[in-house]
């Protein structure tokens, strides 16, 4: 046998032959670009291709459920919903959502022996379609967009043993206990693609099959790669997919930009932080909102190249103010040169940043003021919030307001400008241009809440500043607010606070303080609040493979902290 299928000559002979079956290959927006065999499809790495998935209610709201025989040579033994399985590279089945039926209706009768002349006469009711790859062990994978189906049917079946081991008729609440494993469930393995049907089009439905059937989604519901359980294999990485997609397009952006420069030392002391490497998620973010909002051009580099300039301009005048010596593994530009050199490269850094905006040929001209309106006034922001900050270190108290006030300046500011102008570049709606601007706003407070956590629980090594800066210098944190006003002794804390300098082991007792506290659980919450606003502003955009990798960004933030 060809294409790796001499390789099955110890399984089964029916599915070894069935493996040679010619699935139809597709893109990541579901457009048929070939075809492969079902091994070729299912091995190795697999290869995206076309899939669905039948769920059967009778009059009494039980699905049909069915356990793969142990014959099947992918996934064997695993219960799953009432049918699944792949239209095939023929003319009836390569016909969008009728191909997808008439493919159905022969797997219907292939592996439950219900006849053709019944499912003719049914409904198949198109929900939604999903797409996911989900590993079997070493050697067999699926990679599949699926599309899903509802039908409403009393009927007997007579399942073919070579292909089902089982059927049973279960409710919604047995259900729920098989997708957690409860009762006679335990032990028992669940198909993947039927958790990520169960939790994307029953569960946001109460379960209710006509409630599921009445609210079809047009989208591709994008779930990654999934383990056995459904859950993601690697979290954020299609956000680490698309940073790296632009990350070269906006440095050389950034790069090209700052080389307007022509004085040697300020080109130098310029290009100091770029050469600590990063994500340039700042400089990438506006064009992820752009594709999430459904409009991203070449403009949007420009765009955060821009920001990311202006990003890294409060970043050296923040390190003076500070007297921060590290800044992302590198002496920080006013340790490298000197403070002249220092605010003399920002403030070029801040002109080059709004000169490359106005010289762009990417950017119409009746967004332009907008666009320089919304930096600039995040400049002042960030400003503003960086007094506030300077201010806070001569006080003896300061409240948790206050403190959230000076963070949505400082730290925020830079996050929410991303996400409205690069809705704005979109050509969005003022509405959604509001709605991302309220999520980028969410996400810096997580973000920095995130980053005080760090602080005191991280190294240097991972940190790129000193470990447990915020506590010496007497930084008011929301964790140091939330202690001051405690009732606990905290005396490693106090004694340490502001200080400057401290041993290792009083900056660990310290540390063990603010957790015992439950100073440290405080921010935690706080920065899960701010998670959820974020979260419920992504929610009201339409699904894509864009706005989930948003919503990694997001979540990437409680990664850091958990």
């Amino acid at each position: 046998m060809a294409d790796g299928l001499d390789d099955l000559n110890n399984h089964d002979s029916i599915q070894s032959e069935m493996m040679g079956e010619m699935c139809l290959v597709v893109d990541e927006s579901d457009k048929v670009i070939g075809s492969a065999t079902k091994f070729s499809c299912h091995s190795g790495e697999g290869v995206r291709h076309r899939a669905f998935s039948v769920l059967i209610f009778d009059r009494k709201s039980r699905l049909l459920i069915q356990k793969r025989s142990s014959e099947k040579i992918t996934f064997p033994g695993v219960w799953a919903n009432s049918c699944c399985s792949h239209p095939l590279d023929i003319e009836s089945e390569n016909l969008g959502e009728v191909g997808v039926e008439n493919a159905a209706k022969r797997k219907l009768e292939q592996e439950l022996g219900i006849s053709t002349s019944v499912t003719d006469s049914w409904d198949f009711h198109h929900i939604g379609r999903m797409e996911y790859a989900c590993r079997w062990d070493d050697e067999w994978i699926e990679r599949e967009i699926d599309y899903i189906m509802v039908v409403f049917a009393d009927v007997e079946v007579e399942p073919n043993s070579n292909e089902i081991s089982e059927v049973r008729w279960v409710n919604g609440e047995e259900i729920q206990s098989m997708m957690e494993g409860r009762d006679e469930w335990s032990g028992q393995i669940i198909a993947p693609w039927f958790k990520l049907i169960w939790e994307n089009y029953a569960i946001p439905n109460d379960a209710v099959p006509e409630l599921m059937v009445s609210k079809k989604r047009e989208d591709i519901i994008f779930c990654g790669e999934v383990s056995m359980s459904g859950n993601s294999v690697i979290p954020g990485q299609a956000l680490l997919d698309a940073l790296t997609e632009h990350r070269d397009i906006v440095e050389s952006e950034i790069l090209e930009s700052i080389s307007k420069m022509s004085q040697k030392t300020l080109f130098r002391a310029m290009t100091h932080l770029f050469m600590g490497g990063g994500k340039r998620l700042r400089a990438i973010l506006p064009r992820l909102v752009g594709e999430a909002v459904g409009g991203a051009n070449n403009g949007h580099y420009t765009l955060g190249a821009s920001i990311e300039i202006i990003h890294n301009f409060t970043l050296i005048h923040d390190d003076i103010i500070d007297q921060d010596p590290i800044r992302r593994g590198l002496d920080a530009v006013h340790v490298a040169f000197d403070d002249a050199t220092a605010i003399n490269a920002g403030d070029a850094m801040l002109a080059v940043g709004f000169e490359i905006l106005a010289e762009s040929e990417d950017i119409p001209q009746e967004y332009l003021g907008q666009l320089i309106t919304s930096i600039g006034e995040m400049v002042r922001k960030v400003a503003a919030g960086q007094q506030e900050d300077i201010e806070f270190e001569t006080r003896n108290e300061v409240s948790e307001d206050e403190y959230i006030r000076m963070i949505a300046g400082k730290t925020s500011a830079m996050f929410e400008t991303c996400a409205r102008t690069g809705a704005i570049l979109s050509k969005a709606d003022s509405d959604t241009v509001k709605n991302m601007a309220e999520w980028g706003l969410n996400l810096g407070l997580c973000f920095q809440l995130m980053d005080d956590l760090i602080d005191i629980t991280g190294d240097t090594e991972t940190l790129g500043k000193p470990a447990g800066s915020d506590i010496l210098q007497g930084k008011m944190t929301l964790i140091a607010i939330h202690a001051l006003k405690s009732e606990a002794e905290l005396y490693n804390f106090k004694k340490l606070f502001g200080e400057g300098k401290g041993s290792d082991e009083e900056l660990e007792n310290a540390v063990r303080e603010l957790e015992e506290s439950g100073s440290v659980d405080y921010a935690r919450d706080r920065a899960l609040h701010h998670h959820s606003i974020a979260h419920s502003c992504l929610d009201k955009l339409e699904e894509s493979k864009a706005v989930n990798i948003l919503r990694e960004l997001t979540d990437f933030q409680l990664i850091r902290i958990s």
